[in-house]
């Protein structure tokens, strides 16, 4: 699942790994910006399989595109609209096997077909999310829920 990296185990200890750097990368850099630039460029190193991956962030009632690994995307977002949207209503991850069966999907790179997002939850407020794409349905599953919810709760501590 994880080609691109050198880790040998199962995917709990390669999101245990991915998490560690990612604390070590973002350790005594106060700057947001950076450090979710960071994070996306990690993820991109990480992942096979995806042909996107970044932030949105809370701007008002809609989300505004943040740092991301690649093409051009959407750059607003309301809330409540397509999955990033209404993980911000949820305040939970969403996980879609097929985005064309998502009732209200925004289609901003016509190669995606699942998808995977995650609230950025800050003093009880969503400050974002963590919106990964990928070209194949069915990519993302429970353990990627649970390394990435990790990976996020380790990333709000440097935000």
């Amino acid at each position: 699942m994880f080609a691109k990296t050198a880790y040998a185990g199962d995917r709990q200890q390669q999101y245990e790994m991915l998490s560690k750097q990612l604390d070590a990368l973002l350790t005594g850099e106060p700057n947001v910006m950076a450090n979710l630039s960071n994070a996306s460029a990690l993820l991109n190193q990480f992942f096979d399989r995806i042909n996107w991956v970044g932030f949105y962030m809370m701007d008002g009632n809609e989300l505004v595109l943040g740092p991301f690994q690649g093409l051009p995307a959407c750059i607003r977002i309301p809330v409540g609209r397509g999955v990033c949207g209404s993980t911000v209503t949820k305040k939970e991850t969403i996980i879609v096997p097929d985005v064309h069966a998502f009732p209200g999907h925004i289609a901003c790179d016509a190669a995606s077909q699942s998808e995977i997002v995650v609230p950025l939850i800050k003093n009880g407020e969503v400050f974002g999310v963590l919106d990964i794409d990928s070209p194949e349905k069915n990519r993302f599953q429970k353990e990627d829920q649970q390394g990435l919810e990790h990976f996020v709760s380790i990333l709000m501590k440097h935000i």
